[in-house]
């Protein structure tokens, strides 16, 4: 399945709203638009995973190797996931200690400024 993806500002984030499986044929365009995003100053992302029922470890790396970028030029990567499948995958692999996991965007952004206060 190819891998739609959609990326917009909601200031002060860039979201990568991802529709499909994230998964071996469709990571290298997902670590492209992190790199291009950050390349273009975009460094604090949310990566919205409501469209996608299935990651694989290839997914999972991708995720991680974003975190390690965004971090690296002074942001950060959070996640939006509401399916419980992959929250549990998450939980499994202990990446929910790792991301800052949220059930919506708007969860995602109450957060944010309930911590910039």
């Amino acid at each position: 399945m190819a891998l739609g993806l959609m990326v917009y500002p909601e200031p002060p984030f860039t979201v990568l709203q991802i529709d499909g499986d994230l998964e071996m044929s469709s990571v290298p365009g997902f670590r492209q638009a992190i790199v291009d995003s950050i390349d273009d100053g975009d460094t604090n992302l949310v990566v919205d995973l409501s469209g996608t029922d299935f990651i694989d470890s290839t997914g999972l790396g991708a995720l991680i190797g974003g975190l390690k970028r965004a971090r690296s030029a002074g942001g950060s990567l959070d996640v939006v996931c509401a399916q419980p499948r992959l929250r549990e995958l998450f939980k499994l692999t202990d990446l929910d200690k790792v991301f800052s996991l949220h059930k919506s965007l708007a969860e995602h952004v109450a957060h944010m400024a309930e911590v910039s206060q």
